[in-house]
């Protein structure tokens, strides 16, 4: 993000389909997916390395679990803000799209 000053949490109409995070929302959030980027980079050096498979499958189910922690964050954050503004707004299309989400996520 070029502007370091950025306050606002709203989400925008859904034509838009934009945040604008705070900047400390979007300092943890990337710090936290560039964790994950390094915990892939590692398993793919595993794999160069022919690791054990069960040592990389470990590996892989922490980068699961750091996944779907991320996820959790990031949908809490949306029911809380997102979704609460619109349903405040009376655009009740975002509970289906809320009810759309949880199912992929929860394939």
């Amino acid at each position: 993000m070029e502007n370091n000053m950025i306050q606002e949490t709203s989400c925008e109409d859904s034509t838009n389909r934009r945040k604008e995070r705070s900047e400390k929302e979007h300092r943890d959030m990337v710090n936290r997916l560039s964790r994950i980027e390094g915990q892939i980079r590692g398993i793919k050096g595993m794999v160069e390395k022919n690791a054990y498979c069960t040592d990389i499958l470990i590996q892989v189910a922490a980068v699961n679990a750091a996944l779907n922690s991320f996820n959790r964050v990031l949908l809490a954050d949306h029911i809380k803000t997102c979704v609460t503004q619109d349903i405040l707004d009376g655009k009740e299309e975002t509970v289906d799209e809320l009810v759309d989400t949880l199912k992929k996520l929860m394939k």
